[in-house]
């Protein structure tokens, strides 16, 4: 039989079991996205950002082909592309996530003037629902957002602890639940508001100012293990193309491979211990 028929007859037959398994195909990728789709929308509803369920779906079909081409454009490797665009997968978490992040960090810094705000709403006389309902229309969001919820979830029914609990369940935010504990303590004893809501500003003000000196001193470790990270792969480099002969004996000879090795293990364990040294947690 000529080589050709069978090549056909290979290729008709690959066809019809590929337009026998579409549907099926069709419905796992769709039960897939739907699954990726739904653990990003609750996350994006916290941050109270609005994206219709089309558009989520459109980007998260575009990032990994987008990223895919970029990255074979580049090298011109299939393999490459391919693996890139894989990767992009999980770009769309990596979004979001970090959205969470900066928006935290955002509440974070609000919270002082939050607390002032709230302290002077009640030195005027208005309750504390009521100093919530005033930093919601005074502050900008993230802040306004949370307390806003909050506010409607109160006026729902529901007790005003089980909502602060609830935004300390959502904030990922050191400084927030010692409020809320502050608070409910507060509430609890009888303790004067106002005193709570002052001394807690000038305690997040020192944590603030000491964290950022914390930051200042561990900045030079930070450097010195990422110089020490790059420093020998440019160095080796260079002597490379100045010299190639030079580094031979590190890549055909037996005891100049165990040292080289020994070098890459000692220089990656030299900056972890430096990168995790560097980190200081308060």
């Amino acid at each position: 039989m000529p080589i050709f028929i069978i090549g056909a007859l290979a290729f008709i037959s690959l066809g019809l079991l590929f337009y026998s398994a579409y549907p099926f195909l069709e419905r796992l990728l769709k039960s897939w996205q739907k699954k990726r789709i739904a653990k990003i929308t609750p996350k994006l509803d916290r941050m109270f950002v609005d994206i219709p369920h089309r558009k989520l779906l459109l980007i998260d079909i575009a990032c990994p082909l987008a990223i895919g081409f970029l990255a074979f454009s580049f090298t011109k490797t299939i393999w490459i592309g391919v693996t890139a665009a894989f990767t992009g997968l999980a770009f769309s978490n990596f979004i979001v996530k970090q959205l969470g992040k900066m928006r935290n960090k955002k509440f974070a810094s609000q919270l002082v003037d939050g607390l002032m705000l709230l302290s002077g709403s009640l030195k005027a006389g208005l309750s504390l629902l009521q100093a919530f309902e005033a930093l919601v229309e005074e502050m900008a969001p993230p802040i306004s957002q949370e307390f806003s919820l909050v506010v409607r979830e109160n006026r729902m029914g529901v007790p005003l602890e089980e909502c602060l609990m609830k935004l300390k369940r959502r904030m990922e935010c050191e400084e927030l639940d010692m409020i809320i504990t502050a608070v409910l303590v507060g509430r609890e004893t009888g303790g004067e508001l106002t005193v709570i809501f002052s001394n807690l500003v000038m305690t997040i003000r020192e944590r603030s100012r000491l964290q950022g000196r914390i930051k200042a001193l561990c900045t030079q470790g930070v450097l010195q293990g990422r110089i020490m990270m790059l420093l020998p792969v440019f160095f080796a480099i260079a002597i490379y193309k100045i010299n190639p002969g030079f580094m031979n004996i590190l890549l055909t000879d037996a005891q100049g491979r165990l040292l080289l090795g020994y070098a890459v293990i000692s220089q990656i364990i030299g900056t972890i211990l430096i990168m995790h040294l560097s980190k200081i947690e308060i």
